[in-house]
């Protein structure tokens, strides 16, 4: 794992591109899986590190280090500040649709560890899909009217404050998978080879994908490997100012903008 130093640019190379990515195809025009040699268009310039006076393996553990603590910290906090948000809430998912306020479902971790993620239920009980495979659509009638809201404006994803302070999750890296998740009718380790790769660190509550806008159903395969090349990327160039910038553009692109079903 390769660290940036504090301008945003990584260790001898100049500061990374938040630009789109775009995906290779073959001749005949459909999608193709992607290799490592897909990030060769990464063409780093040497240059001195500011930082070069302590060791990189030394700067990337201080960096882990402190992300946890800035998790743990910050998801006591807004879930301190946020609880009576969370209890209004609580309280019209009870009214509006039978069944637990909170919705529970096994995902992918850290090594490839199973956890149990917390959302605000959005769907009505009996639809559910603890699987995950059969996702969610535009006008998914699954979903109930609270569950729209919920899901537009992110806020189901709430909950999930409680899987960063049990050590499951992280408030930014890559969105957590349900196994054998499917994107463009493949699994997506046969769509992406390196597709492992996103579990070296904790899932997060938001990630560079979904920093770019890249979010919502992974039935477009170009589109969801363009979301694991995001995530390649944050768990290869990992800082603690990437994360800055993942809360900033989050920010302005999901809350602000609200693209969910």
């Amino acid at each position: 794992m390769r660290c940036l130093e504090a301008d945003g640019s990584i260790e001898g190379g100049e500061p990374i591109s938040l630009s789109p990515l775009h995906s290779s195809e073959r001749p005949d025009g459909r999608s193709a899986p992607l290799h490592p040699a897909d990030f060769s268009h990464f063409a780093w310039r040497r240059r001195p590190s500011r930082l070069h006076a302590v060791p990189r393996a030394e700067r990337c553990s201080i960096q882990m280090v402190v992300k946890r603590g800035l998790d743990i910290v910050g998801a006591g906090l807004l879930l301190l500040l946020l609880s009576p948000l969370f209890l209004a809430i609580v309280a019209l998912i009870r009214l509006t649709s039978r069944g637990p306020a909170f919705f529970r479902q096994v995902r992918t971790g850290r090594h490839n560890v199973p956890f149990e993620i917390l959302k605000f239920r959005s769907m009505y009980t009996e639809r559910c899909d603890a699987s995950g495979v059969d996702q969610t659509v535009s006008n998914d009638p699954r979903v109930t009217s609270i569950g729209r809201l919920l899901r537009r404006t992110n806020l189901d994803e709430l909950p999930q404050l409680i899987n960063v302070l049990k050590g499951d999750m992280s408030l930014i890296g890559p969105r957590p998978h349900v196994p054998g998740m499917l994107a463009g009718g493949m699994a997506y380790e046969e769509l992406v080879s390196f597709y492992d790769d996103r579990h070296r660190m904790r899932p997060g509550i938001t990630g560079l994908a979904q920093a770019d806008g890249l979010r919502g159903p992974t039935v477009d395969a170009r589109r969801a490997r363009r979301r694991v090349v995001r995530d390649i990327e944050y768990v290869r160039h990992f800082s603690l100012w990437l994360d800055v910038v993942i809360v900033w553009r989050t920010i302005a692109n999901e809350m602000l903008g609200g693209s969910g079903f």
